[in-house]
């Protein structure tokens, strides 16, 4: 994930406003509104499908050279886009527990993440250069195809009331992260991620 204190984390961007849903169940009257599954799900597949064109066209020159914006080489920078995507199914489980409990209880947790941005940044920083070691090049492709995998096959399986559910999050943490997003939000969240890093390489283009 993007870091909230950017430079600290070699990323420079503004803040992004986006809307905040500060209910703690999205729906209408007759029921939670309909979330487009197929949508989102082609979503993952056209970023899987691009993740590996990129690791394709990249050379091991373009890889080691620094992104754009981030202290990141472009391979470190690609795992952390992989990396998204990890983070949502451990998200997932989250929404599940704390998205039940008491609206102040995820509140509070919210805040209490919050506070810890600046040893988030330096594990967000850090953690991507190290595991970037072990999902290179040739490891990230298949790791992101068992990832989206899993999350395509749980997204047609959750309920419509469970994707409406959802919990407070730490808006220090990422620019894509709002006060309450449901759990489609989080599913919505990795391809937002992966598409806003996608322009910081500096991969070398195909002409």
């Amino acid at each position: 994930m993007a870091a909230g204190r950017r430079e600290k984390c070699g990323i420079r961007w503004g803040r992004i406003l986006v809307a905040r849903n500060d209910t703690k169940l999205v729906g209408t009257m007759s029921g939670p509104e309909m979330v487009d599954r197929t949508a989102i799900a082609r979503e993952f597949e056209r970023a899987r499908t691009r993740f590996h064109q990129l690791l394709e066209e990249a050379t091991d020159e373009s890889l080691s050279r620094p992104s754009a914006g981030t202290r990141w080489t472009n391979e470190q920078l690609l795992f952390h886009m992989l990396f998204g995507y990890m983070v949502v199914e451990a998200l997932v489980v989250m929404v599940r527990v704390i998205g039940r409990l008491p609206a102040r209880f995820g509140r509070i947790f919210a805040r209490m993440l919050d506070a810890a941005t600046g040893p988030f940044n330096v594990v967000n920083f850090y953690g991507s250069c190290a595991a970037a070691l072990v999902f290179n090049r040739r490891r990230m492709g298949a790791k992101l195809d068992r990832v989206i995998a899993r999350l395509t096959r749980r997204l047609q399986l959750e309920s419509e009331t469970d994707l409406a559910r959802g919990m407070y999050y730490p808006i220090h943490w990422d620019p894509f992260f709002t006060d309450y997003m449901t759990l489609a939000d989080i599913y919505r969240y990795p391809t937002q991620h992966f598409d806003f890093h996608e322009r910081q390489l500096t991969l070398d283009r195909p002409s």
